[in-house]
């Protein structure tokens, strides 16, 4: 049974006591029992309304949802990072005891916009990253590269550090080869430029294969953040959040030239700088919340939901 298949059974047998729904809700045409028939309620109860406005008011798309609503997928991914992340926005405590766990150099959390997370992340007014990279969309949450959530912390040094944040649940990929021409025109001049943040002499093919080929665009995002000193950055890490059992996500390595012991150990290989990126586990990037004020409901509800 593989992790998706795992979660999706858990998630199912613990619907009726965690969301007081009998799910059957709809999903590309049909009723499936892992999916809400209220999907406002997959979004937990703390942050579920704020949430919703936040998207409304920052006209961004939810995932696989016609609707100005979440859907009610139990196992989206884009759920599982706005359930984890969303409540920090207004608490600079958690906010930076998080940074700190990700670079100790860390001296406390700064505001994005209006809070100390931002989601489905396209750069501030002034710098829209997708069209430095060729793309022709700015939709939040859909068709462009835009990040799940990005934060920002002040060094010790007084300088600003971005941290790009990418939420995965229960993703897995096949050895599909994405490379056509209109992506080769857009970001291969990018992979393979003398300032490149990739290693000399890598063949820009290899990075055509999911999870890869995300990573690959999120790299060239903060690659390009930083050279706008966007926010006033002047220096980013890219947070690769996913679970330890979802092996069919860390241990395969979808492209052929690319080895490693495992996702990220192949991914650190191809950059030149191998500190700006780290992968991390949702309940290593919460153990430094445990114990602090006015977090037991919400970690209760993610050792249920997610945890366990």
């Amino acid at each position: 049974m593989t992790y998706r298949e795992q979660q999706r059974e858990r998630i199912t047998a613990k619907r009726e006591a965690l969301f007081k729904d009998p799910g059957n809700g709809i999903f590309f045409g049909k009723e499936r029992d892992f999916v809400l028939s209220e999907p406002l309620i997959n979004l937990w109860e703390g942050v579920r309304y704020d949430a919703v406005d936040y998207f409304e008011r920052n006209n961004i798309s939810w995932w696989q949802s016609d609707n100005a609503e979440p859907t009610g997928h139990l196992l989206s991914s884009q759920i599982a990072c706005l359930n984890h992340l969303y409540f920090i926005r207004q608490r600079e405590d958690v906010a930076t005891a998080i940074l700190k766990r990700l670079d100790p150099n860390i001296e406390h959390a700064l505001l994005v916009d209006d809070g100390y997370v931002e989601f489905e992340f396209v750069g501030s007014n002034e710098n829209k990253i997708p069209f430095r990279l060729g793309e022709k969309s700015l939709t939040r949450g859909a068709n462009c590269t835009s990040i799940d959530a990005v934060m920002i912390g002040l060094l010790k040094s007084g300088a600003r550090q971005m941290f790009l944040i990418e939420w995965k649940y229960t993703e897995s990929y096949s050895n599909e080869d994405k490379y056509i021409k209109e992506r080769a025109a857009r970001y291969d001049h990018l992979i393979t430029a003398d300032g490149s943040p990739f290693i000399e002499g890598v063949d820009a093919r290899v990075f055509y294969f999911e999870p890869f080929y995300q990573l690959m665009r999120q790299t060239l995002f903060g690659d390009q953040s930083l050279a706008v000193r966007d926010y006033g950055i002047s220096e980013y890490k890219h947070i690769h959040v996913v679970p330890m059992q979802n092996k069919e996500l860390r241990e395969r390595i979808t492209s052929p030239q690319l080895t490693g012991k495992d996702l990220h150990d192949a991914w650190v290989k191809v950059l030149k700088d191998k500190n700006r990126f780290i992968g991390v586990t949702p309940e290593d990037l919460f153990e430094p919340v445990r114990g602090m004020a006015d977090t037991k409901s919400i970690l209760h509800y993610l050792e249920e939901r997610y945890w366990r």
